[in-house]
């Protein structure tokens, strides 16, 4: 599902943004840390219980994340993956200490800019 540049790319960043949906039907998209095991995305927090990305997993577990950056602007050089997936919680001690994490299996990948650059037409 990732390339070795994916890889190596998701490995040298450390900030994403989440992106979950309430039972409302309310999206919210929120700058996160992570971490990648090779197969699934983690991400945690301070106090993740009482946050929109936790409450919303936990009734609707569509989740897309998002890591970007920009390489260069001139050249203009955007990067980034976007991963659409399926989102559970587990407790497990990772990045942001011992607690509750949303756990991403990804479904979906798309990459652009990793494997060469973006052509600007």
């Amino acid at each position: 599902m990732f390339s070795d540049k994916d890889r190596a790319y998701l490995k040298s960043q450390r900030l994403a943004r989440i992106a979950t949906v309430s039972k409302n039907l309310q999206p919210d998209v929120a700058p996160v840390g992570y971490e990648f095991d090779g197969e699934y995305f983690y991400v945690g927090g301070r106090v993740m219980t009482f946050t929109f990305k936790y409450k919303n997993v936990r009734s609707n577990p569509k989740v897309a994340i998002v890591i970007d950056d920009v390489e260069s602007v001139d050249p203009w050089r955007p990067r980034g993956i976007r991963i659409h997936g399926v989102g559970d919680l587990v407790k497990r001690r990772g990045y942001a200490g011992e607690g509750e994490y949303i756990r991403i299996r990804p479904e979906k990948v798309r990459s652009w800019g990793i494997d060469q650059p973006v052509v600007l037409k």
